[in-house]
């Protein structure tokens, strides 16, 4: 690995989350005394790896401008995108003039707010030296059903079957050639999709089943019972 590279974070935050059945998207929901947005930040710079966050919001979101960590110094603002993936090729855009090809980038979701410094520091340390990159996975232990016009048509095989976490850690140029080049396929769903459909194959690696994303309204409860939990309180 070049000693010199750099670890960047980006954060799409651009979504509404109507599924929270909110007056505002969920990122900006009470959390433990702060919003989601602030706990999820405060994790990653808390993890004191990343050069900056760059964080992609919605040109037309009133909450951000109102959050101190918006005015943060090793916090940049970028304009967010209709899909995830147009968020986060804009925030990779905002970081240009400062990161380079080789430098890392690691891809967070602004509603998992439980992501600790220990998985970030563990994904770091399994992937410095791949080629590609990975994600923070967990495997599953449900039974999965492939099911069409609400029947049931086959059964999945567990074994082979991983739920996608993140962050996920690319390199720079590799993740921002790859996103740009997939712009509009609805099949990227997450920064791993992109790299897929270049032939890549990046590693998993096994992160902790507290690392929820919250979806919907009871998520918030249970996000709240593992930030005191991790805190020791």
């Amino acid at each position: 690995m070049n000693q010199a590279s750099k670890f960047w974070a980006v954060v799409p935050a651009a979504g509404v989350g109507k599924r929270m059945q909110s007056d505002r998207p969920k990122q900006y929901l009470e959390l433990a005394g702060k919003t989601v947005i602030e706990q999820t930040l405060t994790r990653l710079l808390g993890a004191e790896v990343f050069s900056a966050v760059a964080v992609a919001i919605s040109v037309e979101d009133p909450y951000w401008p109102e959050l101190d960590l918006s005015r943060h110094p090793h916090v940049v603002t970028a304009p967010g995108g209709k899909e995830r993936a147009d968020s986060v090729l804009s925030a990779l855009t905002s970081l240009r003039d400062r990161a380079n090809h080789d430098d890392w980038v690691l891809v967070h979701d602004a509603a998992r707010p439980c992501i600790t410094s220990e998985d970030i520091h563990k994904l770091i340390a399994t992937l410095a030296d791949h080629d590609v990159g990975g994600i923070l996975a967990l495997s599953s232990h449900d039974t999965l059903k492939d099911v069409r016009d609400g029947a049931i048509v086959g059964t999945l095989d567990r074994r082979h079957i991983w739920r996608a976490l993140t962050p996920q850690m690319f390199r720079y140029g590799m993740l921002k050639a790859a996103l740009g080049e997939a712009e509009g396929n609805p099949m990227i769903t997450d920064e791993a999709s992109a790299l897929e459909l270049k032939g890549q194959k990046p590693l998993i690696v096994e992160g902790r089943p507290d690392n929820i994303k919250i979806t919907r309204p009871e998520d918030l409860a249970l996000a709240e019972f593992y930030l005191a939990r991790q805190a020791g309180t």
